[in-house]
């Protein structure tokens, strides 16, 4: 992306990298992690959404939960009022990456991370007087929709890992749609997923993980993309290889 004056950038986060004394060892987790390593080279993040794509274990969760902590949201999802601790079990990642912000704060943020919403949820219900008590009354989905139009609603910064985990296809183009309008409103958005129709978006920008690091791809070039359209013009050829 081309440099941007400093006083008309609306970026929450210009770019990623590490602090300076960093005790990352290279043979250790996470930095066996390809993407991870690549950190320590910089990352810029663009204006708008950015998605992260890639397989399990590719370490685009990982990062996203770094970044997301390194900003000040909570490890298990929340905003930076808040959140719920149970297990600790995110890396220190969070703790090594620097991130050089822009020129104005953003007002509002939050961090969803799609395996720990049924914690966040008590820890809602928990507060006096909340709002969001009833989310747990709520099915899987209807509990996603309700917190994604509540807490992703307005310009600011955002870390979503795997937010259409519990979305029909219908509700997915809603929330695609969702993030379009933030993203034109000026918030910056960073989203780690697994789904071909959240990745479609014009304009956003697609960060690939995989055993080469971080790479940027085009849309069609994923690999998501082409083993879906694979799939799904003849199931059979998938499926012979493994019901046999």
């Amino acid at each position: 992306m081309p440099d941007q004056d400093w006083l008309t950038d609306s970026r929450a986060i210009r770019t990623i990298s590490f602090f300076a004394d960093v005790p990352a060892v290279a043979g250790s987790w996470p930095m066996t992690v390809p993407a991870v390593a690549q950190l320590k080279d910089g990352l810029e993040l663009d204006p708008g959404v950015t998605f992260l794509v890639g397989e399990n274990g590719s370490g685009k969760s990982t990062v996203l939960e770094g970044i997301a902590m390194a900003f000040g949201f909570p490890a298990e999802g929340g905003s930076r009022n808040g959140g719920a601790a149970t297990r600790s079990s995110e890396s220190p990642l969070g703790e090594w990456l620097k991130l050089e912000r822009g020129l104005v704060a953003p007002r509002w943020g939050f961090f969803l991370r799609a395996e720990t919403m049924h914690g966040y949820y008590s820890y809602l219900e928990s507060l006096p007087g909340s709002p969001d008590g009833d989310l747990h009354e709520m099915s899987h989905g209807e509990s996603f929709l309700a917190l994604l139009d509540r807490k992703i609603d307005s310009p600011g910064f955002f870390c979503l890992d795997e937010p259409e985990a519990a979305l029909s296809f219908g509700s997915t183009l809603r929330f695609l749609a969702d993030l379009d309008a933030l993203a034109k409103a000026g918030a910056q958005i960073v989203c780690a997923t697994h789904s071909p129709v959240l990745a479609s978006l014009p304009g956003a920008t697609i960060l690939e993980f995989g055993e080469w690091g971080i790479r940027r791809a085009d849309w069609e070039e994923l690999e998501v993309v082409q083993h879906w359209r694979s799939f799904l013009d003849s199931p059979p050829r998938y499926l012979r290889h493994l019901l046999e």
